[in-house]
């Protein structure tokens, strides 16, 4: 069996990366440790809806069907259509991490002109393959360390939450940040518990 126990590998992923960072750990056992931080679970919300309130086969298949019909139109139109990034102007009855995502993206505090969510967003069809499949069926069988931050107010928390049920082992730990939000685990230095991610890739991938 090839020896991957030499490798010295950490990642630390946020919001969507938090967990394609969990999900690439299941894949590749040379990442020793890995700090999924203020995570979504991109094919779960994709498929489900937030809060999975889209979650039954009618309402997938009648997104299959909009996604399926709009693949036409792009082939006819040469071009691809954008579901449109965090919007703006934002609406007085917006949600709270709407109005969070509008605080980031769309001022200079995380604006880029290069990000979908400052700008005109993915591809509407990008989230098809995301629909299809589902993050960490074999999340039982990660051996190596997990760290999983969440906000205790972030909207996002129980994708964090679930996820962590599926993790076993006593080098998996889960952490709610008192009083943060989502996107306060973007950049909020009052917020993230730097020193505590510290202790955990220290103590995972101790310096040679």
């Amino acid at each position: 069996q090839p020896d991957v126990d030499s490798s010295r590998i950490g990642v630390l992923g946020i919001c969507g990366w938090g967990g394609i960072a969990i999900q690439t750990a299941i894949n590749d056992p040379r990442i020793k440790a890995t700090v999924a931080s203020t995570m979504y679970d991109m094919t779960r919300v994709a498929a489900n809806g937030y809060f999975d309130t889209d979650n039954s086969a009618e309402k997938r298949n009648a997104a299959r069907a909009s996604l399926a019909a709009q693949r036409t139109e792009d082939y006819r139109n040469g071009s691809y259509k954008r579901a449109g990034g965090v919007v703006d102007p934002l609406p007085t009855d917006a949600p709270q991490f709407v109005k969070d995502y509008h605080a980031y993206y769309k001022t200079p505090r995380g604006y880029h002109p290069r990000s979908g969510n400052s700008t005109d967003g993915w591809n509407v069809t990008s989230v098809l393959p995301l629909m299809n499949f589902r993050f960490f069926e074999y999340a039982g069988e990660l051996e190596n360390a997990v760290m999983i931050l969440h906000g205790e107010k972030a909207h996002s928390r129980y994708f964090g939450e679930d996820t962590f049920k599926l993790l076993c082992g006593d080098n998996k730990e889960l952490l709610i940040v008192d009083g943060a939000s989502h996107c306060d685990l973007y950049d909020n230095l009052d917020k993230i518990p730097m020193d505590r991610i510290a202790q955990f890739f220290s103590k995972w991938m101790p310096a040679e």
